[in-house]
């Protein structure tokens, strides 16, 4: 059981890594290798001594400041050893149980550094006893990590999936997207595919790490603010879905009006958000107070806390999803006050 929550943990972080295949018109990053180039340790030291023989002609001072940079760089590879040998002995001596938590934890750790070290532990150890632990040891972690990656492949995959049926009110046939949508009623639509599949359990954190990344990479690219939106109001809703839930505007038969506009805010599309926000308060002719407003975010704030897990995909988003409303909400008082004096 701990392996299995160990590799799906494992899974939710490589997802987060990596930009699913989204089924829009847009250029794709590719994505970054699992076993990355390293250079090896020995390597280090050949050029230590190298340098070394060629600046023996120098002046004193060039030939320090030269030892003194090749002596900074074999100590980090003398360190990198040293944190590498750790890890192999904690695999090494790791039981069958704990291996698989181990190894999924840091599956982004096996990279050719690693390997290059392992091989060469196996190399020179004392007896094929050992020689045959290590490769032993180099086929479990293999099975592991590929274990892993078609988890991950699969998890993206049926992210990808779930993310085509919330956009495809938006998709063209010829697969391209018009966004914003010229039709109101096209945003309906994808609200209610979002809730079709939040209740059907496709939300998953695999699927919001998936969106998110993906946010992330479009951010980085810096050339395609459409996909961004298009991503941000997919998250935009699945929030609105899940504090819609369940509603906390009647206490003991009584509505409570600041909670009641709060809910109204929450369900509203977002560029809806600053005209409510401004005929609901009282500086724009409405019943609610600036700070009866603040204080059910903040109790919504305080719900979410404890009842998502901390640090979850899910919390991050809804909370997110509070704090622009809570920012909106001050930037219309703020004018609101501006406009007075």
């Amino acid at each position: 059981m701990a392996a299995c929550t160990a590799i799906a943990a494992a899974v939710a972080w490589v997802v987060d890594s990596l930009p699913p295949k989204l089924p829009l018109s847009h250029k794709q990053c590719s994505r970054p290798r699992f076993f990355s180039q390293g250079r090896q340790g020995s390597g280090v030291v050949h050029r230590f001594l190298c340098m070394h023989n060629r600046v023996s002609g120098r002046s004193s001072s060039a030939r320090r400041n030269s030892i003194r940079a090749e002596t900074s760089d074999t100590e980090k590879a003398f360190q990198t050893t040293v944190e590498l040998d750790k890890f192999i002995d904690e695999l090494r001596y790791a039981d069958q149980q704990e291996l698989p938590v181990l190894v999924a934890k840091n599956v982004l750790a096996f990279d050719t550094p690693f390997w290059l070290r392992l091989a060469a532990r196996a190399d020179i150890c004392g007896s094929n006893d050992d020689k045959k632990d290590y490769e032993m040891l180099a086929a479990s972690i293999m099975t592991i990590v590929e274990c892993v990656i078609q988890k991950t492949q699969e998890e993206i995959e049926s992210s990808t999936g779930v993310l085509e049926s919330i956009l495809q009110p938006i998709t063209q046939k010829d697969e391209e997207i018009i966004w914003p949508p010229r039709d109101p009623s096209i945003l309906v639509e994808m609200k209610k595919e979002v809730e079709r599949k939040e209740q059907q359990g496709f939300l998953d954190e695999s699927f919001l790490s998936a969106v998110t990344a993906q946010i992330r990479q479009a951010r980085e690219g810096g050339d395609k603010p459409g996909l961004v939106a298009i991503l941000q109001k997919v998250l935009q809703l699945y929030a609105a879905q899940m504090l819609s839930k369940r509603s906390y505007a009647l206490k003991d038969g009584q509505v409570v009006q600041a909670e009641e506009f709060l809910e109204t805010i929450i369900s509203a599309d977002e560029e809806n958000w600053e005209g409510l926000i401004r005929s609901g308060l009282v500086y724009g002719g409405g019943q609610i107070e600036p700070e009866e407003l603040f204080k059910v975010v903040k109790k919504r704030v305080e719900r979410v806390d404890m009842r998502t897990e901390s640090g979850s995909y899910q919390q991050r988003v809804v909370l997110e999803y509070l704090k622009e409303i809570e920012e909106r909400a001050q930037a219309v008082i703020e004018a609101f006050q501006t406009s007075r004096t």
